[in-house]
């Protein structure tokens, strides 16, 4: 059984998929009249959010509007695609430890 800090690493790797599928989603729609930028409030999701349970998307506050609609700012949502790799990236590397550590004291415990 892993232990809580590696749950709570699942949990936020999952998180962080939920995002990466909704900023694939607005870059997908930034040419789309009236489509609404989606992101997640990261720290509420993560702080108050029970594991297993879906997160909720929302809407950013202070995108600027396009003539048509959109607010899709493809700067933001290539920063965003940035910053949710190196996030990812280290939370598999502390994952792995993890598991590193337990597959130790397994083979610890047979000698």
């Amino acid at each position: 059984m892993l232990s809580s800090i590696s749950n709570r690493i699942e949990h936020y790797m999952d998180l962080l998929a939920y995002r990466q599928k909704l900023v694939a989603a607005n870059i997908a729609n930034a040419d789309t009249p009236g489509y609404r930028t989606r992101d997640l409030d990261f720290q509420f999701e993560f702080l108050s959010l029970p594991e297993g349970d879906s997160p909720r998307a929302i809407e950013p506050a202070g995108l600027t509007m396009k003539n048509d609609g959109n607010n899709v700012s493809l700067d933001r949502e290539a920063r965003l695609l940035a910053e949710n790799a190196l996030r990812f990236n280290v939370a598999s590397n502390l994952l792995k430890g993890e598991i590193r550590l337990l597959r130790k004291a397994i083979e610890e415990g047979r000698g």
